[in-house]
């Protein structure tokens, strides 16, 4: 008699991959967006205004900006949705444009909205934490960036900063967990939320320097996109969304799951 308890989630196969194979992915990024330019193009230009209209807001309210990037960062993988769908035509073949890119957001499943509304939620709850972080820790008035960098950044009577770093952290890795390869699995598989989810955690969990390696690109990216005013952004989405499509194929074996057309 099997005694062995019913298992609520399956993931799907995942590979082990070389240490050193993101950056593959991003070499394979940058050809995505060479060969499809300007809808590629168009991504990281809505992404760079999406951030600076969000630093026009933080800035009004200072004790916003600590949470304000790094929560419009986690809701980065369903923001790259038509990148990936770019990047699955042209390994198909098929015409990469445009009218692809609409054609996703068109199709959209119900776990890629439901992916979509996890993440807004999670980085809507970073923005409330790390405004509620700065109200228990900092009690002099915070009007400017001299004022936010004194008392946030470097203030020596206050644990905020280390506080906010580590919490921000976890929960970072924990979203990049789950979502590494789960937005391009939902696009291409018929499979639900969770199975991508738990997919995208055993892949993370199968190859752990690899997708540190991974993780770090990504992090130097954002903050070089960061420091240019975000302009940088038009450049670095596109390069990381195709190459987050190379990693999801290299990462998953789906071949058992039948595809969306």
């Amino acid at each position: 008699m099997n005694t062995e308890a019913p298992r609520l989630v399956e993931a799907l196969p995942v590979r082990s991959i070389p240490v050193m194979r993101p950056f593959a992915w991003l070499a394979a990024g940058i050809r995505d967006l060479a060969h499809a330019p300007w809808p590629s193009l168009l991504h990281g230009v809505l992404v760079a205004a999406g951030g600076l209209f969000i630093a026009a807001l933080a800035l009004r309210w200072w004790p916003l900006l600590p949470g304000a990037f790094s929560g419009f960062v986690l809701v980065a993988p369903i923001l790259a949705t038509g990148l990936y769908e770019l990047s699955r035509r042209r390994e198909r073949g098929e015409p990469a444009d445009l009218a692809a890119v609409l054609a996703a957001w068109r199709k959209g499943t119900r776990s890629l909205v439901w992916l979509g509304l996890a993440l807004a939620i999670a980085g809507t709850a970073w923005v409330l934490v790390s405004a509620v972080l700065v109200a228990l820790f900092v009690t002099a008035p915070i009007t400017g960036g001299e004022a936010f960098v004194r008392h946030v950044i470097l203030s020596q009577g206050s644990n905020l900063f280390p506080v906010w770093m580590a919490l921000g952290a976890l929960g970072a890795s924990l979203v990049f967990a789950a979502t590494v390869v789960s937005a391009p699995l939902l696009l291409d598989r018929d499979t639900d939320l969770l199975t991508a989810a738990w997919t995208s955690v055993r892949a993370v969990g199968e190859n752990p320097i690899a997708m540190g390696i991974w993780a770090t690109l990504i992090m130097v990216a954002t903050a070089l996109s960061m420091a240019t005013a975000m302009l940088g952004f038009i450049v670095t989405i596109p390069v990381i969304g195709h190459a987050t499509w190379h990693a999801y194929r290299d990462l998953v074996d789906a071949r058992g799951v039948p595809a969306r057309e």
